[in-house]
């Protein structure tokens, strides 16, 4: 059984830790570069990507993740593909020129915060993704939208014209939340990519 960190700072970490468990993994809580030891995959949840990044600051977690992303597979939903991605604009210092948000760097794409609007402008959608049939249901709450990505990614989904989730390597990242749903296939993904 594959044994699968859940980034537990902040976030709904606890429906990815029960999704992991439906996909066939063992979930162990995260919350210091020591817990990263023991695990196999890392999933950082969706939450508040500026909240993240200070509690990761706090915490002295930051590095200790980039360099276990170097190594091993990372899955961020929501907020924690905000977190992956090289660019995050700033949307509140547009006029300092174009100073990004802070993040792990790790996967190669331009991801721009709560995009989608507010929390009223939340909604679900049924996608299709490649390499699984049938249609996917994927709830997208203040989501970010992934502006662009890398030669290096690879879109496996898109709505409205946008990538929805995208692997990079070993990496994956969801703007959407397949832990809120019955389906595990997203996870089942993610899992594959752990040796």
């Amino acid at each position: 059984m594959k044994r699968v960190g859940v980034l537990a700072l902040q976030g709904d970490f606890e429906a990815h830790e029960r999704a992991l468990k439906r996909a066939g993994a063992e979930a162990v809580e995260v919350r210091s570069a020591a817990d990263l030891a023991g695990v196999e995959g890392l999933v950082i949840p969706g939450g508040e990507s500026t909240t993240m990044m200070k509690l990761l600051e706090e915490e002295k977690l930051l590095d200790p993740l980039r360099e276990f992303g170097r190594e091993r597979p990372i899955f961020g939903t929501c907020a924690g593909a905000i977190l992956l991605a090289t660019h995050v604009p700033n949307p509140l210092q547009a006029s300092v020129a174009n100073s990004p948000q802070a993040s792990l760097g790790l996967m190669d794409m331009q991801v721009e915060r709560n995009a989608y609007g507010r929390q009223l402008d939340s909604r679900i959608a049924r996608l299709r993704a490649e390499g699984m049939d049938g249609e996917l249901e994927a709830v997208f709450i203040r989501a970010p939208i992934i502006r662009s990505v890398g030669r290096d990614a690879k879109v496996l989904a898109s709505y409205q014209g946008d990538p929805v989730l995208v692997e990079q390597g070993r990496h994956l990242a969801a703007t959407f939340h397949p832990e809120l749903t019955d389906d595990s296939r997203v996870h089942l993904m993610f899992l594959q990519k752990i040796p």
